[in-house]
């Protein structure tokens, strides 16, 4: 209904890349400088810190060490959850996505593997060299936020949970690693920086300004794609019909409706700072670009309004609602920045969710 009413005042879509309004370049430019390249390097830096963090911890056990880490944890979930939807470049080679989040584990692999592995205080997992080299399940922040949040993790605050702490430690280091090369491989001008703002008709990847700007507005919709079917309808219990909070992403440090947020929050900011809004500027299109941050509003408020750890909150009408609302905000932005958006900027792009509707 709310799509319909903002295509009451919309006429059939034209490209808008004829008004002159904003160049594929500078919004390919934009994306970059604007949001990926800060973004990429924001969590480069937090995870930084959480490695020194658990570091400072596992050589001084405390109760306030215990918090720090917990705390600094937070912030690479919020950190992670505003990129993570980028997977053109970097991110998706290597398993690297897998390597800093093993999601969707509907078989609890990932539970399994760390309890066995603290069960056998097995050495390897506690240095980083040879956890390296393990399942991506073990090393990722999954892992680690059972091990800072999950049963037994009030040892990490005495000389008892050396080992646990140990383990929990390579895993940062890992992680730091990785966002470190994330950041480095984002930054350097000659690498995917240039072939996405340089595209040549001979590359492997990249040939034209219009397929990087598929690859681009693709990102926005499987962004929302993995909020919806990754993120909220297992914890409302899609095929059960009653919720299942405990399948909810970071239930355990209450970062679910968080990270959630910052998903959002990142998809947001990414259509800004590319000037998708910009780019559909004539009359016939400016309605998308507004439906788009009407919805991106809503989400927010919609995440706001759940203030309880999730457990709580699908116990609770009025959040369980808004929880509700997130799965309509999404199918509403899969049509505005599937089909209207590429129509509207003349793209063609494909998106599995949208397929058969």
């Amino acid at each position: 209904m709310r799509l319909l009413l903002a295509a009451v005042f919309a006429v059939i879509a034209a490209p808008a890349f004829a008004q002159d309004i904003v160049s594929p370049h500078e919004m390919i430019s934009g994306a970059i400088s604007g949001f990926i390249q800060p973004g990429f390097h924001r969590l480069a830096t937090s995870t930084a810190s959480l490695r020194e963090d658990m570091a400072a911890m596992c050589a001084t056990p405390s109760e306030a060490a215990l918090e720090a880490s917990q705390a600094q944890f937070k912030a690479v979930v919020g950190d992670y959850s505003r990129v993570e939807f980028v997977q053109i470049g970097p991110l998706s080679a290597d398993n690297r996505n897998e390597r800093l989040l093993f999601w969707p584990d509907r078989k609890g692999i990932a539970l399994r593997q760390v309890q066995q592995a603290l069960a056998a205080k097995d050495e390897t997992a506690g240095k980083p060299e040879t956890l390296a080299k393990k399942s991506v399940a073990m090393q990722g922040l999954g892992a680690l936020e059972y091990l800072l949040f999950g049963t037994g993790a009030e040892e990490l605050a005495g000389a008892e949970g050396a080992y646990r702490c140990s383990y929990a430690s390579a895993i940062a280091v890992l992680l730091a690693d990785l966002t470190a090369t994330l950041d480095a491989e984002w930054s350097d001008p000659k690498g995917i920086t240039d072939a996405l703002l340089n595209p040549k008709a001979d590359a492997a990847d990249f040939r034209t300004e219009t397929e990087v700007l598929e690859k681009l507005a693709a990102s926005l919709i499987h962004g929302t794609e993995a909020i919806r079917d990754q993120r909220v309808l297992p914890i409302l219990g899609a095929s059960t019909g009653s919720p299942k909070p405990k399948s909810a992403l970071f239930w355990r440090s209450n970062q679910t409706i968080p990270a959630l947020a910052s998903n959002f929050a990142g998809l947001a900011e990414f259509f800004e700072r590319a000037r998708f809004a910009e780019a559909m500027g004539s009359p016939t299109n400016v309605w998308i670009a507004n439906g788009a941050e009407f919805e991106f509003a809503s989400a927010q408020r919609a995440t706001d309004t759940i203030t309880s750890p999730i457990e709580e909150a699908v116990a609770d009408p009025v959040q369980l609602k808004a929880l509700q609302y997130l799965v309509i905000v999404t199918k509403a932005l899969d049509s505005l920045l599937g089909r209207n958006l590429s129509a509207a900027l003349g793209l063609s792009v494909g998106f599995s969710a949208l397929d058969g509707d």
